[in-house]
Order: C-alpha cells, then sequence, then structure tokens
C-alpha cells in the first residue's frame, strides 16, 4: 500500500523563544516492512542540521534556532510504500544492535507484581501464541482513553488506572516481556485508520525478539499485529527515547503543543 503522511508539530509561547535545540527523529528508514518514495522535514534551522544515527539506529536532525520568536513549527511529510508481513519484521543483521539492548528496564517498563503475572502467559512453548494472549488480555484490562494519564506515564500506573493510550498499552507489554527476559522494544509511528481519517496523533506500538522470527509486532491499542497501514518511525526502550521530537529551550515559560497527523492512501503515479 502505498500511503501519504504529513505530521505538524505547533508550539506557542506566552513569553518570547530565545534560543532552543532540539532533536528529530522524523525521519523513517527502509525495511522489512516499508520503503520510502519521498520524505522531508521542514523545521527552523534545518538547512544547518547535524544528522546522526542514535543508539538505537534512528536517523536524528539536530538542529537549533535563535531570535525571539513566539512560534515554531516542525512539519514532516512524504510517501512510503507499505508491506504487510503479518507484524514480522524478522532479524536485523546490518542492524548492529543486538536485542539484549531492549530487556533493559527503564522507569517507565517497571514491572510489578500484576504485570509478572500478565506476563506469565507468554510463558510458554508457543510464544507466538503467549504474546498474543498478553496483547488481547493487557487491552480488556486497560480501555483505550485519552487524557487519563500523564504524557509519560509508567506502566505499573497505567495499568493500575485501567485506562490509557497506545503509549501506556505499549509499556505495559513491554515491561510483561522484559520482566521474564524477553527482548522488548517501544515503537513510534503512524496508523492509517480503517475509516482512512486523519489520526489525532502519531501511533505507538510494541515489538518482542521471537526465537525462529526474529522482530516481530504487536499493536496492544487495536489488538492486532501490524499490518500494510502502518509506518514505523522510531524504536526505543520507551516512548521517551523514541520520542519524535526531544529538545530544550531557553525562554518561553509557557508551552502550548499542538500536533496535527494526517494519514491517508496514495495513487501508485503510472510510469512514463
Amino acid at each position: 500500500m502505498r500511503l501519504s503522511v504529513r505530521h505538524t508539530t505547533r508550539y506557542r509561547y506566552d513569553t518570547p523563544l530565545t534560543n532552543a535545540m532540539q532533536q528529530l527523529r522524523l525521519t523513517p528508514e527502509d525495511g522489512p516492512t516499508q520503503k520510502i518514495v519521498e520524505w522531508s522535514i521542514q523545521a527552523p534551522g534545518i538547512e544547518r542540521a547535524t544528522t546522526y544515527k542514535d543508539a538505537f539506529g534512528n536517523q536524528v536532525h539536530m538542529v537549533s534556532g535563535g531570535g525571539t520568536v513566539h512560534d515554531v513549527e516542525i512539519t514532516a511529510s512524504g510517501v512510503v510504500d507499505t508491506i504487510d508481513t503479518n507484524g514480522i519484521l524478522g532479524h536485523e543483521p546490518d542492524a548492529g544492535i543486538p536485542p539484549r539492548i531492549f530487556t533493559r528496564i527503564t522507569p517507565l517498563t517497571q514491572a510489578n507484581q500484576a504485570i509478572r503475572r500478565l506476563a506469565s502467559q507468554a510463558e510458554t512453548d508457543d510464544r507466538v501464541a503467549g504474546f498474543h494472549a498478553l496483547m488481547h488480555t493487557i487491552r480488556e484490562r486497560v480501555d483505550y482513553k485519552v487524557g487519563v494519564t500523564e504524557t509519560h506515564a509508567s506502566a505499573t500506573s497505567a495499568l493500575a488506572a485501567g485506562e490509557g493510550v497506545c503509549q501506556d498499552h505499549a509499556h505495559i507489554f513491554i515491561a510483561a516481556a522484559r520482566s521474564i527476559g524477553i527482548p522488548a522494544r517501544y515503537v513510534s509511528g503512524y496508523l492509517l485508520l480503517e475509516d482512512e481519517q486523519a489520526s489525532e496523533a502519531h501511533h505507538a506500538w510494541a515489538e518482542v525478539f521471537l526465537d525462529g522470527l526474529g522482530w516481530t509486532g504487536f499493536d496492544i491499542s487495536n489488538d492486532m499485529c501490524p499490518t500494510d497501514r502502518y509506518i514505523r518511525l522510531t524504536v526505543g526502550l520507551d516512548s521517551r527515547s523514541a520520542a519524535p521530537i526531544r529538545g530544550i529551550r531557553f525562554g518561553g515559560l509557557e508551552e502550548n503543543l499542538h500536533v496535527e497527523v494526517d494519514v491517508a492512501q496514495a495513487a501508485f503515479q503510472q510510469q512514463q
């Protein structure tokens, strides 16, 4: 499937912003499930950006801007061809990042007794069936509801609340997997909704590394494995390390953030 994406992030400050440095993880990479047709980023200072790969293989643009402004707008857009692999990415021999890195527990992915009980469902001879069962149970236990958890809520707090959004579902799933020694990573990206309406924000899911299959994705919020409606953008240990935009600023005491994401099916152009 060919998908088009437009992801705009707007910041507005009550007092002038004198300077800012931001890490933009807004460039998707080619892989088993997607091929990038075209992609661009528009942001203050992007023409002077320093570009590098972070510890998890994400492409990063480090931008900085000066002057006194009240508004900052960052837009990433492009076209991606996606492939349905039933959620299986497989092994990544060229990535240079050993899967065991993703057994590291972070404050957002710590497991308590309740999460470890959930994880026992995945401790079966059939790991694929076990993680599907874990996905179903988390979705049943934690209703999808916007605005009930903090931006970077922990897995334990989200499970206790019984409500949350996609990043909360992913954190619980990751915490459970790591508690039984299975590498698990957080994925941030885009999703074409079934009705093809604009998404409210970028989407998040989880991937676990399974013997014989390699990396395999699970979208707990939608209770399914990723299909060709998904675009992978970043990976990390949790929502903080995989955040599409991170940075520091000077000035601008009160920040108002607005994010718009539009994902649509694009037409293939015939070769001339």
